[in-house]
């Protein structure tokens, strides 16, 4: 385990390994796929999500480190969804479409996230030894809603990366993932602009989405 640790550089006086380099530019590649609606994004999360299980591990962020072990899952699910969920009969499978939620989808995904928060706070100040269960617990509950509504292409999930996002880049920080807090960085961007995008593809005539 440890030779999966090996030091790449040192980013502010910490060491950065060759894991989370490697991590750091599947991600990257991943949401830029995910912008444009290449379905390749979705391998790409898997992988990128098994090596950030490994980084968080090792930093104690079981919250973020469980999470990775449900975006490889959940990144199967999408990657089907985005080639054949329109439909459910196998005679009308066809690629998804961005589509707003409706006003009950938007009750239930505030509902979500405001659940599993305190639910996985709770889990994580119980039984682990992370010394920031609350913190690592926000990201982690809304991720996973973030990750349904990205894998049925609802451009709200867009909003919701920008506040794990957000919320990220400073717990990152205090553990001292300067590369990941980079990333995270570079995401807060990158939701600004896969909402703006989606909302106009959404917005298009049918003959002019991609």
């Amino acid at each position: 385990m440890d030779a999966l640790f090996t030091t790449a550089f040192e980013l502010w006086g910490t060491p950065t390994s060759w894991t989370e380099v490697l991590a750091f530019a599947l991600a990257l590649a991943m949401v830029v796929c995910n912008i444009r609606q290449i379905h390749w994004g979705w391998p790409l999360a898997i992988l990128s999500s098994l090596l950030y299980l490994l980084v968080f591990w090792r930093s104690r962020l079981y919250g973020d480190a469980v999470l990775q072990l449900f975006f490889a899952a959940l990144a199967g699910w999408g990657w089907t969804q985005w080639l054949k969920g329109q439909g459910r009969r196998s005679e009308q499978e066809a690629p998804l479409r961005v589509t707003a939620l409706s006003a009950r989808g938007r009750r239930w995904t505030v509902l979500a996230c405001a659940s599993l928060w305190p639910l996985t706070g709770w889990f994580l100040l119980t039984f682990t030894d992370t010394d920031v269960p609350w913190w690592d617990a926000f990201p982690t509950a809304a991720s996973l809603v973030g990750q349904v509504l990205l894998g049925r292409k609802h451009p709200e999930n867009w909003l919701i990366w920008l506040a794990v996002n957000v919320v990220s880049m400073g717990l990152f920080a205090y553990k001292g993932l300067w590369l990941t807090t980079v990333l995270y960085g570079l995401f807060t961007v990158l939701s600004v602009v896969g909402w703006r995008a989606w909302r106009q593809d959404q917005q298009a005539p049918q003959g002019q989405h991609a």
